[in-house]
């Protein structure tokens, strides 16, 4: 696998939030929820940071398992942040992991630990300097 930089283009014109998002040739929609003058027809800001958390730790646990030869048939991710007004020094993500298939409890524990591998928690576990320019 080629280690090139992820880069991403977000857009907004007039479409009161409905934000154009470009990467690797690939295109998706960020929105606001109806209710705070958004169009919602597409995952809020902070959904999709969930969904990056998510689909890593996914991807990461079943590269891991089908690499072990482990037996493990389906892996869900429910995700939650906290509140904008609870964050402040420290913000909270709220990650439950189930997993479908015959594992035994060792391999269940050894996904669980794997599951902090992927590079999105990694990230989020680190501090992050943006550079605006």
């Amino acid at each position: 696998m080629e280690n090139k930089q992820i880069t991403a283009v977000t857009e907004l014109d007039r479409a009161h939030y409905k934000t154009k998002v470009y990467s690797g040739g690939h295109f998706i929609y960020a929105d606001e929820p109806e209710d705070i003058g958004g169009t919602d027809e597409g995952l809020s800001p902070a959904a999709l940071l969930l969904a990056s958390l998510g689909s890593c730790t996914a991807i990461t646990i079943r590269m891991y398992a089908d690499r072990k030869g482990f037996n493990l048939e389906h892996i869900k991710i429910e995700l939650a942040i906290c509140k904008e007004e609870e964050m402040g020094k420290e913000t909270t993500i709220k990650r439950k992991i189930t997993f479908t298939g015959t594992l035994t409890d060792d391999e269940r524990a050894r996904l669980m630990l794997i599951a902090d591998k992927c590079p999105i928690h990694k990230i989020l576990n680190n501090p992050i300097k943006i550079e605006t320019s």
